[in-house]
């Protein structure tokens, strides 16, 4: 990394080794805004079936499909945008602002009296959520010491997982009872933790200093104990806007790189997606009732948040490439699987390693991308590389919905999702080593 930022113009070196204290208090508030996220996404595959049965919207798979990617759509520019002025204006302000967006928009989309006036506020809210996990990554990895960056990732994107795994479990306490909107509407809750989530995060020293804020970043860094970075090579603009980020982010000594890492994330995002919007209709199509439906989802998301520690962790010690591609293959053949009946149990362990193959090898390949360029471009580079694959993620519940209103039987929505994983697994494989990386 410090080799890479030392050839990338006004790159910042992190501190290798901050206060755990500080690492702690950092990597918990950027877990909750992940796990708020994860809750805000996971809640369509939650309610989806209920969604389907409302006969005053009268939905088509297709047009469900489609209801489902509004926020997704929302998340495509809130990316590359959101990403791109918190290198602009702060790192800090930017991840608390978006988790205060899709909050708001929650409750404007359990109000909703039309589909219409639902995707409205699902668009808005994906602007927000889009913007979170450029933001989380950029300051994860910055208050990660070195070899723990991929470990401390798979820590804080733990919290998608277990938000989609609570609106799964939301979804089974209250939805029959209390009907869908309900579920929605507890998205509001997050507004709560706004103002303790600004009390304990510390704003990015490095983005404080690219941005020439330097008597403050050494205020903040004497308060906290950090280090503070130093700038590996001076410049005459020190902050990188959009022309720049996409200079260096399609330079050609990134230019495989930034090829590889897109389309990899470009499936990954497109399955992590259509499996969260669809897996509990697919199972019902499949044969199974909605509560076991929904049980799987909440093991999908259950094993995704405990195998992205256990991935991160292998990650940091064999390598991220070996490893995310070794995790994408697992999560195809367990996808192809399903197409099969089996048991529970079965169909448990099958659907917890695709949740592993699927969310847990994507999020630590985030991580690797966010740490992959220059320091001063990094949450902008992250955010570009992922607005992109919000392409994938808007094309997976589509993708689902023409599967499932095509009339193919049910088992081609897993072929579909297995030949996905694969090709992932395939730009990873081909993603080129940083320099001095050894594995």
């Amino acid at each position: 990394m410090n080799t890479a930022a030392a050839k990338g113009g006004a790159a910042v070196a992190t501190a290798a080794n901050p206060p755990a204290k500080v690492t702690t208090r950092v990597l918990f508030v950027c877990w909750l805004a992940i796990l708020f996220e994860g809750y805000d996404v996971g809640v369509m595959g939650a309610i989806l079936p209920s969604m389907a049965e409302e006969k005053a919207w009268n939905l088509t798979p297709l047009e469900l499909g489609a209801l489902s990617s509004y926020a997704l759509l929302g998340m495509f520019f809130g990316a590359f945008l959101i990403g791109t002025l918190s290198e602009l204006v702060g790192r800090r302000r930017m991840l608390l602002m978006c988790v205060t967006l899709f909050s708001l928009t929650m409750g404007g989309a359990a109000w909703a009296p039309t589909p219409e006036w639902f995707g409205a506020f699902r668009f808005i809210g994906g602007l927000g959520l889009g913007g979170v996990i450029p933001v989380a990554a950029a300051l994860t990895i910055e208050y990660s010491a070195q070899h723990r960056r991929s470990f401390n990732y798979g820590i804080m994107y733990s919290g998608y997982s277990i938000g989609i795994l609570t609106a799964a479990a939301v979804a089974m306490w209250l939805i029959q009872d209390h009907g869908w909107r309900t579920v929605v509407g507890l998205g509001l809750i997050p507004l709560i933790a706004i103002l303790p989530m600004a009390c304990a995060l510390p704003e990015s020293l490095e983005n404080l200093v690219s941005r020439g804020r330097q008597e403050q970043a050494e205020q903040l860094a004497k308060k906290f104990g950090v280090s503070m970075p130093q700038r590996a090579q001076q410049s005459e603009s020190p902050t990188a806007g959009w022309r720049q980020v996409l200079a260096e982010v399609f330079s050609k000594r990134h230019l495989r790189a930034t090829v590889c890492f897109w389309l990899a994330l470009f499936c990954g995002l497109l399955l992590i997606y259509a499996l969260n919007t669809w897996l509990p209709s697919i199972m019902r199509r499949n044969g199974y009732d909605l509560g076991s439906s929904l049980s799987l989802l909440i093991v999908f998301s259950l094993a995704s948040a405990i195998g992205g520690m256990f991935l991160g962790k292998a990650a940091d010690r064999f390598g991220v490439r070996v490893m995310v591609t070794l995790f994408y293959l697992l999560g195809a053949l367990a996808i192809f699987a399903l197409m099969w009946q089996h048991s529970m149990f079965i169909n448990y362990v099958l659907v917890a390693v695709a949740g592993v193959g699927t969310i847990s090898a994507s999020l630590i390949l985030t991580g690797h991308l966010a740490s992959y360029y220059p320091s001063n471009v990094r949450a902008a580079a992250t955010g570009w590389g992922l607005s992109f694959s919000r392409l994938g993620a808007m094309t997976g519940p589509i993708l689902g919905g023409y599967v499932a209103g095509s009339g193919l039987g049910v088992e081609w929505n897993f072929v579909t999702f297995a030949v996905i994983a694969a090709l992932a697994a395939v730009a990873v494989a081909f993603l080129p080593r940083r320099s001095g990386e050894q594995k």
